[in-house]
């Protein structure tokens, strides 16, 4: 007989099931809001997890820079602004200064010997 959500594997050990297929944005969503430091370790009542997720995705998709997506918020890209933004970068790292410099034992440093 196979193990299922209800049964466990051998005595005293639970079966944890995971979705087959499961949808990556949501698990996205659950690693980004439980690595946060402000998440606690429990909540005082529904009413106080409530308003922490209400806070949480405020910030997920006004401030939070996804790398999947530009790093821009999602506001940004579903309000149109993504472009005008990027266009923006464009123009700061054109106006800064093209060489670097060099910072003594830097990892760039290291692979080419300085010339006295």
């Amino acid at each position: 007989m196979k193990p299922g959500p209800d049964r466990s594997v051998w005595p005293g050990q639970l079966l944890l099931v995971y979705p087959q297929g499961g949808n990556p944005f949501s698990e996205s969503h659950f690693k980004t809001l439980k690595y946060q430091p402000e998440f606690p370790k429990r909540f005082g009542c529904i009413q106080d997890a409530k308003a922490f997720c209400r806070r949480f995705f405020d910030w997920y998709n006004q401030d939070y820079n996804h790398a999947g997506i530009g790093l821009m918020t999602p506001d940004q890209v579903h309000y149109g602004q993504a472009e005008t933004q990027s266009t923006q970068r464009v123009r700061t790292r054109a106006s800064q200064p093209r060489s670097m410099p060099r910072v003594r034992n830097s990892p760039r440093s290291r692979g080419a010997r300085a010339t006295n």
